[in-house]
């Protein structure tokens, strides 16, 4: 049975040329991709906005200590609240330029996030178009054996021909598909880790505690020049 699965397989990849085996590289490179990011996404739990909304709470009412202690800064969102809570805490550092370090730090991990993405899209872009020149080498090929044939021409040849080059088409198609789907599901993902990042700073900015402490930092550094 397996052997008859593989014979299968390398009939279909003889049939459809060295563009058939391109797009089935393809087709393997785009689920490591896809694998690898699922697997980042799980292991940051970078969605989660658990704890996150718990250090908020605390932030608002039980002081910096209870919210810090609230987070898990192995996750993006948290990492990035954590990170404006001390610096506010250490009033050493006007707000505006704890605001641009925040946006710093979160483009880089917004950056980590979108790793090998643009891949994906290449990947997207390009199925359709080499199974779409599959075709048309495929058709080439089929009208010159037809032209080779002269008055002796079989139809079923140049049907067979035809069949096998539109067999390139089918299979970009297949693989472009999900693909595309894929990068449009991966990349929502990040848009929606970029807006809970910008809310979850936002809150911690615009809290009472936040406007005390940079109202505290401010007096600071008037008494100090």
């Amino acid at each position: 049975m397996e052997n008859s699965v593989q014979q299968k397989i390398m009939a279909f990849l003889e049939v459809g040329g060295p563009v058939v085996w391109i797009l089935m590289v393809f087709s393997v490179v785009a689920l490591t991709i896809v694998l690898l990011k699922l697997w980042q996404f799980s292991s940051l739990r970078a969605e989660s906005l658990k704890t996150t909304n718990l250090a908020l709470d605390a932030w608002r009412n039980d002081g910096a200590e209870r919210a810090l202690e609230k987070l898990d800064e192995k996750r993006p969102i948290d990492a990035l609240v954590g990170y404006t809570m001390r610096a506010l805490l250490a009033a050493n550092t006007r707000a505006d330029l704890i605001r641009e370090e925040v946006e710093r730090r979160a483009m880089n991990r917004l950056n980590q996030l979108r790793s090998y993405l643009r891949p994906l899209e290449i990947i997207a872009t390009l199925s359709p178009l080499l199974g779409l020149l599959g075709t048309v080498l495929g058709m080439i090929t089929a009208f010159q054996q037809m032209e080779g044939a002269g008055n002796q021409v079989d139809p079923s040849v140049l049907s067979g021909g035809i069949w096998q080059a539109l067999l390139t088409t089918a299979v970009g198609l297949a693989v472009a598909i999900p693909v595309v789907t894929l990068h449009s599901w991966l990349e929502r993902k990040v848009e929606r880790i970029a807006h809970n990042m910008n809310d979850a700073v936002t809150q911690v900015f615009t809290s009472k505690e936040a406007k005390h402490l940079v109202e505290k930092a401010a007096k600071e550094m008037l008494h100090a020049a």
